[in-house]
């Protein structure tokens, strides 16, 4: 198993590990040693069966030397990172010839790794962490891989041609415009973009892997199969925090007094009142915005718990004094599934970060939409389509926003009337994205797919 440096790419990928090793697979999880310890700790019962390997990370000039994960860096570094990923290319091959697994699963920004290990006679599955819906609308390998066939921001605001159904699914035009500009990393080195990293991922896999299912995007799934020249194209199911032991990070775990306090709060209030507003770790506001958000919440008139990991000297003069009796703003870590997971939280102001997505309609929260990075404006179109949240209301060409759409947008999802169809419909998710054993089907199909179609399948 070889993830991008994300957390949001680590868990996933550990959790997945960890459901095939009960199946009695011998899986080695290769990351940077920080990250290795940022990881859950192993159940007793297969810790036998999943051995961490670390890889250090070689050093470049634009980032310090302890950066070996997006939660260290800024969105702007993010490039650095990758060229820093990319030189890892000569330890992993050197260990895949010495291990010689039967399987290598990998991330979609390890663009090298696929060729590396066909020559070496290794099988090889691409885990895809973004939905099916967002995988149709990127396109085939032979779009992903020619950079000159979008070139514009607007270019990514269309129902791409190839999409043979009705769709919402697509970028606002403020959501993409920093992605289309050609990027080189500060030493002058030219970066591989994003898109031709995923065509490589996909061109060269032999079964791709989604976190998705059947019952949740049928349209898109079944799509994606001839999209990419009838290759297998297997779900996952949703990897759901019930679906695994532990799924909090160790660092998480030593911290049972925050949560403690946590849920002190939380007991105090009605059942289904609160909003739980998290922007994910990559995610940073301007000052305006960071404002209009605070004023925003306190208009709604509902209770919040409002996770801030920094920012919080920008908060408008005296915001938590004043809103000490309706919300609590909380600095740095939080455990987030467990929060989602009490019965005092009815909503989730989200980024729409898939493991978020997850995570919240997996306890039957009903989303508020706030898309801020990467591939989250297409999940937030493809839920607000399924009436599974509401998309707070922006301004296409910047994303401006005001403090009372977002109160608005609250009020709206949580407790108007009209809001009702929602909340359904977001209650209705728990039986399928937290439903333990219709997940676990899934990653029965796809352990026997590999076991069946490996070198020694």
């Amino acid at each position: 198993m070889f993830p991008w440096l994300a957390m949001g790419h680590l868990i996933p990928f550990f959790n997945l590990s960890k459901l095939f090793a009960k199946k009695g697979h011998s899986i080695y999880f290769i990351s940077t040693p920080r990250n290795l310890l940022r990881l859950p700790k192993l159940p007793p019962n297969i810790s036998s069966l999943i051995t961490l390997i670390p890889l250090p990370l070689p050093h470049v000039q634009s980032l310090p030397h302890d950066v070996e994960c997006t939660v260290d860096i800024n969105y702007h570094q993010q490039q650095s990172l990758k060229l820093r990923f990319d030189l890892l290319q000569s330890s992993l091959t050197t260990y895949l010839h010495e291990s010689t697994p039967d399987w290598i699963i990998y991330d979609y920004a390890s663009h090298w790794l696929p060729k590396v290990a066909a020559e070496l006679g290794i099988s090889r599955a691409y885990f895809s962490l973004f939905n099916a819906a967002s995988l149709a609308f990127l396109g085939p390998p032979s779009v992903l891989l020619n950079e000159d066939s979008r070139t514009t921001a607007k270019d990514f605001t269309f129902v791409p041609k190839w999409i043979p159904f009705e769709s919402n699914v697509v970028f606002r035009l403020h959501e993409v415009s920093k992605y289309t500009e050609r990027i080189s990393d500060k030493e002058g080195v030219p970066l591989t973009s994003d898109l031709v990293r995923f065509g490589v991922a996909i061109q060269e896999s032999e079964v791709v892997l989604i976190r998705s299912c059947f019952e949740f995007e049928p349209d898109y799934l079944s799509f994606l199969g001839d999209l990419y020249d009838r290759k297998p194209v297997l779900p996952v199911g949703f990897l759901p925090p019930s679906l695994v032991e532990d799924e909090e990070t160790k660092e998480n775990n030593d911290d049972d007094k925050n949560w403690v306090g946590i849920k002190k709060w939380l007991d105090t209030r009605r059942v289904g009142s609160v909003v739980y507003v998290a922007l994910g770790t990559e995610v940073t506001l301007t000052r305006e915005e960071l404002s209009e958000m605070a004023l925003g919440l306190k208009k709604s008139g509902l209770p919040f718990f409002w996770v801030l990991r920094k920012q919080t000297d920008e908060l408008p003069d005296g915001f938590e004094v004043k809103i000490q009796e309706q919300g609590r703003v909380h600095t740095g870590w939080a455990p987030q599934v467990k929060i989602l997971s009490h019965e005092a939280v009815g909503g989730f102001l989200t980024h729409c970060g898939w493991n978020s997505v997850v995570e919240g309609l997996g306890f039957g929260r009903v989303l508020v939409l706030f898309p801020a990075l990467n591939e989250q404006g297409l999940n937030a179109r493809l839920l607000h389509g399924k009436k599974l949240g509401l998309e707070i209301p922006r301004n296409e060409r910047d994303g401006w926003f005001t403090s009372d759409s977002v109160a608005e947008s609250l009020r709206l999802a949580m407790v108007d009337d009209s809001g009702e169809l929602l909340r359904n419909k977001a209650k209705g998710m728990k039986g399928l994205i937290g439903d333990r054993d219709r997940n676990a089907h899934y990653v029965d199909e796809v352990a026997r797919y590999l076991e069946e179609n490996g070198p020694r399948g």
